[in-house]
């Protein structure tokens, strides 16, 4: 290659550099949905198409929560609560695999995880009006409508059925992290390279931040909740975090997280913190959830058959326990992390 050609092919690779760097854009939007904050970060190619693609995802997100959320009475799953005892209700076919999948999340979790949760009597309350532990007797009651096994799914009519009169179902567990999936299936769809949707904590991200550097999520110190231990290095994955530091009652000496296991009628003990990674938000919710009922030994014993997925668990001892399928990239800020007081 002549001189001069060289000269041209450099100049050249260096415009098209300069205009793709002209061209790529950050664009960020907080805004309520689902009942919750939702946070949009996405890369584009101008602002005002950013903009629009973000829109598109807010609306992908209402769309799923006119669908899934048990406190819109005209929504779908709303109807099937209020059908419950009397007779099947017909679903989309997007619901009905929607539930499918949080059955089986509660099959291979023993009932540590249950959509049925939702029918649970509220006699734990985290507000600070609690005075005393409920008696045996209450917490054995509060449970008594909660039970998978008698969630009706018929493939083939596309129905839900609750056999128990007062039973209920929800999707506050997996429900902000099925969102955040499909709105990034709406904007991958878009040929939207890069961005990061974070639905409370349940986070998904994919492609690379504008200087090309993997996405960093903050990993909470659940001791002191105000404070950034570490941080995830994410490109294409999730990350979804359950924990029992912020939301907690202490009662006679005693503190009791807002986590109850939906099979017992007790709160969770003995992990403030943990957090999942792999390809879906949906499924790394439910695994978040369910390890923080399970506890670690079990729970750990859970995710290892799924190899796909990770987790780190941060127990009320300050120490982190990773899986053995645990192969994301961590900076942590401290060498320990400390308990502030017995949990």
């Amino acid at each position: 290659m002549s001189k001069n050609w060289k000269i041209i092919l450099i100049f050249y690779i260096l415009i098209l550099s300069i205009t793709e760097g002209k061209t790529q854009v950050q664009r960020h939007r907080t805004t309520t949905l689902m009942g919750c904050r939702f946070d949009f970060t996405i890369i584009a190619e101008d602002s005002l198409q950013a903009e629009k693609y973000i829109d598109q995802a807010i609306d992908e997100v209402v769309r799923i929560d006119n669908l899934i959320s048990d406190w819109k009475s005209e929504s779908q799953i709303s109807k099937v609560n209020q059908n419950a005892g009397i007779r099947p209700v017909k679903v989309d076919r997007e619901v009905l695999e929607l539930t499918r999948r949080a059955i089986y999340v509660s099959e291979i979790t023993h009932g540590a995880f249950d959509i049925s949760f939702a029918a649970i009597d509220k006699i734990w309350k985290f507000d600070g009006s609690m005075k005393h532990v409920p008696s045996p007797n209450q917490i054995k009651k509060s449970i008594k409508k909660i039970g998978y096994k008698n969630i009706i799914l018929d493939t083939i009519n596309s129905t839900i059925f609750l056999k128990l009169p007062g039973m209920k179902i929800g999707f506050g567990s997996i429900g902000k992290g099925y969102a955040a999936d499909k709105a990034k299936e709406v904007l991958a769809y878009k040929k939207v390279k890069a961005g990061i949707i974070n639905a409370s904590g349940d986070i998904s991200v994919w492609g690379s931040r504008l200087n090309r550097e993997n996405w960093k999520i903050g990993i909470v110190n659940p001791f002191i909740p105000s404070d950034i231990i570490g941080a995830f290095s994410l490109k294409e994955e999730c990350v979804t975090t359950s924990g029992s530091y912020e939301k907690f009652v202490e009662l006679e000496g005693k503190r009791y997280s807002h986590i109850i296991d939906p099979r017992t009628g007790y709160p969770v003990k003995g992990i403030l913190s943990v957090s999942v990674v792999g390809p879906k938000t949906e499924m790394a919710n439910g695994f978040s959830t369910s390890i923080m009922v399970l506890g670690t030994q079990k729970g750990i014993e859970l995710i290892n058959h799924f190899p796909d997925y990770g987790c780190l668990i941060i127990t009320d001892e300050g120490e982190l326990i990773k899986s053995k399928n645990f192969n994301t990239k961590i900076e942590l800020y401290d060498s320990e992390i400390k308990p502030t007081s017995k949990s």
